[in-house]
């Protein structure tokens, strides 16, 4: 074979290697199908608080350090109205604090008070307390006030008792919050209404 011959037929050898090599390579992969997540849907958020009333009640830690606790206690069912126990009133808590200084004459008390009903009777609850409260007033001048939003719905008042010389003034918050009613008053020689705010908020946060 000449030396023409045998270029021309190691060509034809090489040529027949790349086109093997070609034939037996995989083919190039294609991209993974992405299949979309579903999407996620936020949890409705639930309506019953997993706390017991006595956890949701304000600590000593939770008001101004010169209070006390007067009384903490479960609210018996016999101690309800009617007219809560129609609404399926089904467990309490309540707690007073109270500040007194003999010096200067001083004796102020913060009272919480925790109601646990259905859900769904929530609506009905508030506007039979709220409707209540401002029409049922025994004596007192009663006006309700300005007050940071609480909870699902809120209200205060600021009362004082008619021909009181000392003019002692009485601030009451009630708000619901998922299953839970709540009301909170200050009372005394010496009210404020900034700690007031402070206590209520916390009470509400204990809410869960």
């Amino acid at each position: 074979m000449s030396m023409k011959n045998r270029f021309i037929a190691l060509i034809l050898v090489v040529q027949l290697a790349v086109i093997s090599a070609g034939c037996l390579s995989p083919a190039p992969a294609l991209p993974p199908t992405q299949t979309p997540l579903p999407a996620t849907l936020p949890t409705p958020e639930s309506t019953i608080a997993t706390i017991p009333p006595g956890g949701m009640a304000l600590q000593l830690t939770d008001v101004p350090p010169d209070y006390l606790i007067k009384d903490r206690t479960v609210i018996a069912y016999s101690e309800v109205s009617q007219i809560a126990h129609d609404l399926g009133w089904q467990q309490g808590y309540r707690v007073t604090f109270y500040r007194m200084n003999r010096e200067k004459d001083d004796l102020t008390g913060i009272r919480q008070s925790i109601s646990v009903y259905p859900p769904e009777n929530m609506n009905k609850v508030y506007a039979i307390e709220s409707e209540g409260i401002l029409s049922n007033k025994n004596g007192t001048t009663r006006y309700e006030i300005p007050f940071p939003a609480i909870g699902d719905k809120s209200m205060a008042f600021r009362e004082t008792r008619i021909g009181d010389p000392l003019g002692l003034a009485v601030y009451t918050v009630i708000f619901k919050k998922k299953n839970v009613f709540e009301t909170i008053s200050m009372g005394g020689t010496t009210t404020d209404y900034e700690i007031l705010k402070d206590v209520v908020r916390k009470a509400a946060d204990k809410i869960r």
